[in-house]
């Protein structure tokens, strides 16, 4: 029995595939001081780790994309999963922390194949079904970001920081089996398609030069990087500046998880009721801007009350989620044919954005103030609204009018 795409049961094994690299992330930030202490290395340096998983995370899918377009969906989450519970394994058995650096480097490699989870919604869905489908992965992802780090610290409290791994390893063989027995390839792949390096430079020249595919890509990186200079900033300021305790900055993180699922779900009802791409796109951006701007000058006027400022965190957050499926339908929508490599570039131009802003707002930390936070965010923010409101929009609508100028005079008696 395959799994129906138009089931609950589907969305949620798409959720749960889109989540692997999140929790691989988040479930392990409980435990870096505990895993120094065995290893013998300080936190910091165990926090090493993270940066191994993301880098790995960042550029593998530029390798999954134009494989899984000519060889399949299915093959490649299959070697990722795999990749990943082997590696997961060898993460719990590290016996020092070069080791467990290079596990988890392949651990984000086997992570990283579960980028396809789009170009998976883009071979079944189109138009406001596909953007309902990537609002609920949101949703999904957005539950995982909240509930692993205390998966984390419950599992570190209970059997240690390898039972953590454990944990990702059971998470990955329970995905492997749904996919090798209940998942069908959802790929359209052409019987002359090669996987030669030809082949995939011409994928990625075909994303990069798309006028509408590149400008969207470019709006998701900046609104991205909005979101990971909050993640970045908002620990420094409200632990380090405000004196907040982790256990506050916890919740706080939370509500703002909370208002991006919010967000991602706000947008898929509003869809099913007829409301534009267009127009929620247009009011995810300018609610993250007006409340990143807004933050940046309060900043500047040295007024930072606490329960003002997660508000307007949590608004950026809404406007994120309002955003992101979206931005995300737009960015594979014209090119259905390659939508690995179209989904492997728009997140991992997104991490290296990502990196920059959070490498930015950390360096140029004073210790006192959230500075260096707002004015990334308030950037960030309004350069992805004017790409879309000068750039992607403009260029969706020349596209969508020449298409149904096409249409005319192919149906015209003096077409031809």
């Amino acid at each position: 029995m395959r799994i129906e795409p138009h089931s609950f049961a589907f969305t949620v094994l798409l959720g749960a595939l889109a989540a692997v690299p999140y929790s691989g992330i988040d479930i392990n930030l409980p435990a870096l001081a505990a895993t120094g202490a065995t290893l013998g290395a300080s936190a910091s340096d165990v926090g090493l780790t993270m940066s191994a998983f993301m880098l790995s995370l960042a550029t593998a899918p530029l390798i999954y994309g134009p494989v899984s377009d000519r060889l399949g969906r299915k093959p490649v989450l299959a070697f990722g999963l795999a990749l990943f519970i082997a590696a997961s394994i060898s993460c719990a058995l590290a016996t020092s922390l070069p080791l467990l650096l290079v596990c988890r480097f392949f651990q984000g490699i086997g992570a990283a194949a579960t980028a396809t989870t789009f170009a998976i919604i883009r071979d079944l869905f189109d138009g406001d079904a596909a953007r309902g489908k990537i609002a609920n992965v949101m949703v999904a992802v957005n539950v995982a970001t909240v509930i692993a780090p205390t998966a984390g610290a419950a599992l570190l409290a209970a059997a240690g920081w390898r039972s953590i791994y454990a944990a990702q390893t059971a998470i990955g063989a329970m995905l492997l089996v749904v996919v090798m027995f209940r998942f069908a390839e959802t790929a359209t792949i052409a019987p002359s398609a090669r996987l030669i390096p030809s082949a995939v430079t011409d994928s990625y020249r075909r994303v990069l030069t798309h006028p509408v595919s590149l400008p969207f890509i470019l709006v998701g990186a900046a609104g991205g990087a909005t979101v990971f200079a909050y993640v970045t900033g908002a620990s420094l300021f409200f632990v380090g500046a405000v004196g907040l305790s982790p256990a506050q900055y916890g919740l706080i993180f939370s509500a703002c998880s909370a208002s991006v699922m919010a967000g991602a779900f706000v947008d898929g009802q509003l869809g099913r009721r007829g409301i534009s791409s267009s127009h929620m796109l247009a009011t995810g951006l300018t609610l993250s801007s007006a409340a990143s701007v807004a933050l940046l000058a309060m900043t500047s006027a040295g007024w930072m009350p606490t329960a003002l400022v997660v508000v307007l965190l949590m608004a950026v957050a809404l406007g994120f989620g309002l955003s992101v499926p979206n931005v995300m339908s737009a960015t594979m929508q014209h090119l259905p044919d390659i939508a690995g490599a179209v989904s492997a570039a728009a997140g991992s131009v997104q991490l290296i954005a990502g990196a920059v802003s959070s490498g930015l707002v950390a360096a140029r930390f004073d210790g006192r103030t959230a500075l260096s936070m707002t004015a990334v965010m308030a950037a960030s923010s309004l350069l992805a609204l004017g790409l879309y409101l000068l750039v992607a929009r403009p260029a969706d609508r020349r596209l969508q009018s020449r298409a149904i100028d096409a249409g005319t005079a192919i149906r015209s008696p003096t077409g031809s």
